[in-house]
């Protein structure tokens, strides 16, 4: 079939991959100019997790690239040393940069999938042989699928299932990430500060040669424009006023990044992830918020069973039933592991600081230490993955030929 997807940044070409080794064309649309280089650290775990990136070939690659992350540092604002957590706890079996992980699954696609950047999807009408694609820029395309791969405010979710209030849940946080120099001289590890309702951490990034940059702040639905940089970070300066450690130079710091990130920390909730000839994957269908430490990995595991349906099925509408009963459940448990993890993550009242900081001087002393990063591996486990026949190496293929606005 031909096959669109929209987004270019992990769900969409790591499905793209899967069905060029199925003999699908496929085609990637991306709103950004280029492949988007920012964003924080992603985590790997459990064998689930690796079991998919082995059978991709990317294994040893992401292991190469790795964030070598060791232990995050609670401080003071004098920036003395309180407690820390440990890496197991967010770093995973393997860790690397969202920007890094998206190169390579980029390289691993572009010869055999047609990449469209700088535009996006308009319009979906489908009938009963295919969609036809009106793109913001491009001539419309008809595609036999349709595919929304384009994370948490995704275009093509609301084009087909409705607007995004209907189901995204926020959870009550928003944050910001961009890159920054190293200038605190982290070596492979981080540091945070906290205040009632917000947080802000820097830790070092690729082989310490460079920083990443964290806020989050606890607030009520804001009102913003998504494409307006100077507005978010106006945004963020206000929230973050009067608290002190590195907050105002990195405030600073932050105007004039070129890879500056903002959004709620949120989730989706639907109870369908498809309707007639689309299907949504990764955060588009089931964010479960970056805080739950699994949104990645899901994206990943999600676009090998979508792909292996596809495969093993007659038609898409059986393949996306066997899609949505194979990942109901695992996408249920790890989006139970973002929750309730904000109040964690930025307590609301000094008490609550001061508790959280106690727990943590504490707990490489206590029985249970190992609780938590357990409890998050065996949720990235918690399913039993087919062996599709896309497990198979696949032949070469040509590079398509590009049309449209294509890279």
């Amino acid at each position: 079939m031909d096959i669109l997807l929209s987004g270019a940044s992990v769900a969409g070409p790591a499905l793209a991959y899967w069905l060029n080794r199925s003999g699908h064309s496929t085609t990637i649309v991306e709103r950004a100019p280029s492949l988007r280089d920012g964003g924080y650290s992603v985590d790997f775990r459990g064998d689930v997790h690796l079991t998919v990136l082995r059978k991709m070939g990317i294994f040893q690659e992401i292991q190469r690239r790795q964030t070598h992350m060791g232990a995050m540092w609670n401080v003071n604002e004098a920036g003395k040393k309180l407690s820390a957590l440990p890496a197991d706890l967010f770093a995973g079996d393997v860790e690397i940069l969202r920007g890094d992980l998206a190169e390579i699954l980029y390289d691993l696609t572009r010869d055999h999938t047609e990449y469209i950047f700088d535009d996006s999807v308009a319009a979906l009408d489908e009938d009963a042989d295919g969609v036809t694609v009106t793109f913001e820029r491009g001539q419309s395309r008809r595609f036999d699928l349709v595919v929304g791969a384009d994370g948490l405010h995704s275009k093509v979710r609301e084009l087909a299932f409705g607007p995004e209030r209907q189901f995204i849940s926020s959870l009550g946080l928003y944050c910001a990430v961009f890159t920054t120099e190293n200038y605190l001289g982290l070596d492979y590890s981080g540091q945070a500060y906290g205040t009632p309702g917000r947080m802000v951490a820097l830790y070092s990034a690729r082989q310490n040669t460079e920083a990443k940059a964290m806020f989050w702040f606890g607030s009520p639905e804001l009102t913003y424009d998504r494409r307006d940089t100077r507005q978010q970070q106006d945004l963020l300066e206000q929230a973050m006023a009067g608290v002190g450690w590195e907050a105002p130079r990195l405030l600073r710091d932050m105007r004039r990044a070129g890879d500056f990130y903002f959004d709620a920390i949120a989730q989706v909730r639907m109870d369908r992830w498809s309707r007639g000839r689309v299907v949504l994957l990764g955060d588009a269908a089931w964010c479960p918020s970056p805080l739950s430490g699994m949104g990645t990995g899901l994206a990943m595991v999600g676009a090998y069973v979508l792909a292996g349906e596809l495969a093993a099925a007659r038609d898409h509408q059986t393949a996306f039933a066997g899609y949505a009963a194979a990942m109901r459940d695992y996408v249920l448990a790890c989006q139970k592991m973002g929750e309730g993890v904000s109040k964690l993550m930025v307590p609301e009242s000094r008490f609550m600081l001061w508790f959280m900081n106690q727990n943590y001087k504490l707990l490489p002393y206590l029985p249970w230490k190992g609780l938590m990063a357990r409890s998050a591996r065996k949720t990235a486990a918690a399913i039993r993955l087919k062996d599709y026949e896309i497990s198979r190496p696949a032949g070469p293929a040509p590079r398509p030929r590009p049309s449209g606005r294509a890279s």
